[in-house]
């Protein structure tokens, strides 16, 4: 059966007792951007059929053009670029240490 969040004392706890997911904590978030292995171990337990895969870190001149993972890296930096342009607040957009930021850095965005 799944977790259902309940909400009490300033927290989310999850019905069974347990916390919430660590893909959605520190735990589980690169400091560098992104989610790090236990953080994409923990997003697919929790969605079930989710693709999820690690980021694209190999720099763009050392990627085969056309190639799966150059599609992927190029889709990913089309799409979180216009997050970062649209949906972000002048402030996170310069600030450096900001998530997103972070995860464009990571994938050589």
């Amino acid at each position: 059966m799944a977790d259902i969040a309940l909400r009490g004392q300033g927290r989310v706890m999850m019905a069974s007792g347990g916390r919430t997911p660590a893909w959605q904590r520190k735990e589980g978030k690169n400091p560098a951007g992104g989610l790090n292995r236990k953080g994409i171990a923990s997003y697919r337990a929790a969605n079930p059929g989710s693709k999820l895969s690690m980021a694209v870190t190999t720099k763009p001149s050392k990627l085969k053009p056309g190639s799966k993972a150059a599609k992927r890296r190029k889709s990913f930096c089309a799409r979180m670029s216009g997050m970062k342009k649209r949906l972000t607040s002048a402030k996170t957009a310069r600030d450096p240490n900001s998530r997103i930021n972070k995860s464009l850095r990571k994938w050589n965005c």
